[in-house]
C-alpha cells in the first residue's frame, strides 16, 4: 500500500513538473526533424535540436541520448525511417543527466529490455529521476531509471562491430561522457567523436559557494581534454552546439564529409572556455 501511494505521489510530481517544463521549453527541443545518417554506422534520429545518436551494428544498437518524454515516437518513427528497429537497440548511454536527455530512457529501456550504462555520477543522478542533481536537483524531473552497469573513462563499449570509447568530461554535470569511435569510408579512416560540451548552465557557480566541490577543475579538465582529442566528424547534446542546421539539410544526399568539422570543435571548445575563464574572474573579483 505504501509503495502504491509513494509511486502516485511520484507520477503526480512528474504530471506537474512535466507541464511547467513543456511551457518553458525551447520549440527546437520538440520540434521533429528528420532522421539521418551522420557517417558510417552513425545515425541522428532526434528532434531540431536534441541531439540522439543511434550507432547501430548486426548484433544490436547503441542509443544515446532520448530526449524529452513525449518524443519517444518520434524518435521510434527516424531510427525506422533510417533502416533499423528501436526494439533491437541493446545499450542505452546518455552524455549527461538532464531532463531534456533523459526523460525517455526508462520507457525505452522498458519497452526494449536494453541495459542503461553511465558513469557512477551521472548513474546517481539517473536512478532518482534527477533529485540529486547537483544544480537542479531538489526534485524529480524525469521517471528514474535503472543502471546496470557502470562505465568509466577510457572503457571501451564493444557489441557486433562496434568499438565504442568512454571519455568522462565532467562539469556540466558530475557524470557528464563523450564517446569516440573510428570509421572507415572511402578508404579513409574517420576519427568521430559524440561530444559533451563544457556549457554553464546560468545560475552554476564555480569557485564561490560551488554548485558541487571541484567543479571548477573538472570544467577544466573537460577543455584540456577535448582540445587534445583528434578529431575529424563531431555532433553533440544540442544541434546548435554543431552547428548542425548550417552543415545539414532535410533529403540532403549522404556525404562522409558533411560533418568534418576538426576546426569547428576546438573553435567551439575555446569559446565555452573563455566564457568559464570569464565567469571565473568575476566569482573571484
Amino acid at each position: 500500500m505504501r509503495r502504491k501511494i509513494y509511486q502516485l505521489a511520484v507520477a503526480c510530481c512528474l504530471f506537474f513538473i512535466t507541464t511547467a517544463q513543456l511551457n518553458a521549453q525551447p520549440d527546437g527541443w520538440t520540434r521533429p526533424f528528420p532522421g539521418h545518417r551522420v557517417i558510417g554506422n552513425l545515425y541522428a534520429v532526434g528532434t531540431y535540436d536534441l541531439g540522439v545518436f543511434l550507432i547501430t551494428s548486426d548484433d544490436g544498437h547503441i542509443l544515446i541520448n532520448t530526449g524529452l518524454a513525449e518524443s519517444i515516437a518520434s524518435i521510434r518513427d527516424n531510427i525506422t525511417a533510417v533502416g533499423f528497429r528501436l526494439q533491437d537497440v541493446k545499450i542505452l548511454l546518455t552524455m549527461q543527466a538532464h531532463w531534456d536527455h533523459t526523460a525517455a530512457l526508462a520507457e525505452i529501456k522498458g519497452t526494449t529490455g536494453a541495459e542503461m550504462w553511465a558513469t557512477a555520477d551521472d548513474a546517481r543522478v539517473l536512478e532518482d529521476g534527477g533529485f540529486s542533481d547537483a544544480h537542479f536537483g531538489g526534485r524529480v524531473s524525469f521517471e528514474p531509471v535503472s543502471v546496470d552497469k557502470i562505465i568509466t573513462n577510457g572503457e571501451v563499449i564493444e557489441i557486433g562491430d562496434i568499438s565504442l570509447t568512454v571519455y568522462e568530461h565532467p562539469g556540466h554535470t558530475e557524470g557528464s561522457s563523450s564517446y569516440s569511435m573510428e570509421v572507415r569510408e572511402n578508404s579513409r579512416d574517420y576519427k568521430v567523436v559524440i561530444a559533451n560540451m563544457g556549457t554553464i548552465n546560468a545560475g552554476k557557480q564555480l569557485v564561490v559557494d560551488p554548485t558541487y566541490p571541484g567543479v571548477a577543475d573538472d570544467f577544466a579538465q573537460t577543455y584540456r581534454r577535448q582540445k587534445a582529442m583528434d578529431v575529424d566528424v563531431w555532433v553533440a547534446a544540442h544541434g546548435g552546439q554543431y552547428g548542425l542546421h548550417g552543415k545539414y539539410s532535410p533529403g540532403q544526399e549522404y556525404d562522409p564529409d558533411t560533418f568534418v568539422d576538426p576546426e569547428g570543435f576546438l573553435a567551439a571548445v575555446e569559446r565555452l572556455e573563455g566564457i568559464y575563464q570569464a565567469q571565473l574572474a568575476e566569482e573571484l573579483r
